[in-house]
């Protein structure tokens, strides 16, 4: 049986890394890189910088005063539409080292907050509560994905980690949620989920990850990575090589989304290119 807080300590690790990668990629950019659009409508390299900053400091909000935080969801509920864009527009005025020095200050307060949080903590989030695990697997999940859009815009590929299986199971889970807030019934029958993880070697073949049921009808099939950019919505489903088996499993891969909030619009088919 796992130790659940070395779980919890492994997972805060994993976050930490992510956030260290994508700092090397960011902290070396000129002004005019900061510019830069990303795929994301309206939104520039540092509007990705500063909505990870504004969401890690609601994120500490949560984990060291749920009453204050409390009133940062109400204020998502008065603008639901509005809100992520309005954060994220407030810090992208700063000067770049500005942002960049409260962003590694926001992480590295998250990160100890998480660390001495009493075993079994649950914490408020706009979504349901988290534990100390998930919420550092959120976090991970949304540094990686506009990591992606970030890699995108300076026209980087990024190697793919073994950290991508928090995003795959968040993925994964959230399949439900993904017919709910579309205001669909999520079928009744648990899908089977193969992906191939990013090889450690080169030339290697990665390992299998597995969830659901073995002899379940409906399947996905695909590379780990191609399933992370499809449910942080980060490529079309036709950019990618998933494969669904059952009508069900096809109609998913059409709406998943693993983050919290609203559908997203999701990317146009031929917007991602390998």
């Amino acid at each position: 049986m796992s130790d659940p807080s070395a779980d919890t300590r492994a997972v805060i690790d994993d976050l930490r890394q992510e956030g260290a990668q994508l700092d090397q990629l960011v902290a070396e950019l000129g002004t005019e890189q900061w510019a830069l659009d990303t795929p994301a409508p309206a939104w520039t390299v540092a509007h990705q910088i500063a909505h990870l900053a504004w969401t890690d400091r609601a994120a500490l909000l949560a984990v060291t005063d749920a009453d204050a935080f409390a009133g940062e969801v109400e204020k998502a509920l008065a603008s639901p539409e509005g809100f992520v864009d309005e954060g994220a527009a407030q810090g992208a005025v700063q000067p770049p080292a500005r942002l960049l020095a409260e962003w590694r200050a926001g992480r590295a307060a998250l990160e100890a907050a998480l660390r001495a949080a009493p075993a079994g903590t649950r914490f408020p989030w706009y979504g349901p509560p988290m534990s100390a695990a998930s919420m550092a697997t959120g976090r991970l999940m949304e540094t990686w994905a506009h990591g992606q859009d970030i890699a995108d815009a300076l026209g980087v590929e990024r190697a793919p980690t073994d950290r991508l299986r928090h995003v795959v199971r968040i993925g994964v889970r959230t399949r439900d949620f993904a017919y709910v807030v579309r205001r669909r019934t999520p079928p009744a029958d648990e899908f089977r989920v193969e992906l191939t993880a990013p090889a450690r070697e080169l030339g290697q073949p990665g390992e299998l990850w597995t969830y659901g049921p073995p002899d379940a009808s409906q399947r996905v099939t695909g590379p780990a990575l191609d399933f992370c950019l499809l449910v942080a919505q980060r490529a079309h489903r036709a950019d990618l090589a998933l494969r669904a088996e059952g009508a069900d499993a096809d109609q998913w891969l059409d709406i998943a989304q693993a983050f919290a909030g609203p559908p997203g619009n999701g990317r146009a088919p031929g917007g991602f290119r390998r």
